[in-house]
C-alpha cells in the first residue's frame, strides 16, 4: 500500500496513469463494454464502480483545460432511457477535485466506440449502470 493512493488504484492502473501523457484519453468502461474489442491497452478494475474510481483517479492527474470537453459519456440510443443520477455521481467526483471542469459532453454510441479505439487505454470496471462509460482527457500536470 502507498500513502495517499486509494486502494482502488491497482499497481497496473497506477502504472498506466503514470505513462499517460497530456492529451491522452482513458476510458472508464462499464462491465458490459467491449473493451477487449476496442481498447489498445486494457486494465481490469472488476467489482469497482466508476464514481468511486473517478474519485480515486482524479487526485492523481489534472483534466485537460485546453479542450472544451475533457469528459465524454455515451449518448443514449433513441428509445432508451437515461439514468441522470449516473452523470450526477460522476460530476460529484469531478467537482471534488477539479470543479472548474466544463460539463460532461455526450457522444453517439458508435462515435464513442471509435474514440475508444484511439484512447490510451480502457479500464474495465464493475459498473453496471447503463450508459456508464466515461472518457477522461489528461491535462498538463501542474508543477
Amino acid at each position: 500500500m502507498l500513502i495517499g493512493i486509494s486502494p482502488l488504484i491497482s499497481p497496473d492502473l497506477l502504472s498506466l496513469l503514470h505513462r499517460m501523457g497530456h492529451g491522452d484519453e482513458i476510458v472508464l468502461a462499464d462491465a458490459h463494454f467491449p473493451g477487449e474489442t476496442y481498447g489498445k491497452r486494457l486494465v481490469r478494475a472488476d467489482g469497482i464502480g466508476i464514481a468511486p474510481l473517478l474519485d480515486a483517479i482524479l487526485p492523481l492527474f489534472k483534466l485537460d483545460s485546453y479542450v472544451s470537453a475533457p469528459l465524454l459519456m455515451m449518448a443514449v440510443v433513441p428509445g432508451d432511457t437515461l439514468d441522470l443520477s449516473v452523470e450526477r455521481a460522476y460530476r460529484e467526483a469531478v467537482d471534488a477535485h477539479w470543479p472548474e471542469t466544463p460539463p460532461i459532453q455526450r457522444l453517439e454510441r458508435y462515435s464513442f466506440y471509435e474514440r475508444t479505439r484511439e484512447a490510451f487505454a480502457v479500464v474495465m470496471t464493475g459498473e453496471t449502470a447503463k450508459y456508464g462509460n466515461i472518457i477522461l482527457k489528461k491535462g498538463v500536470t501542474p508543477c
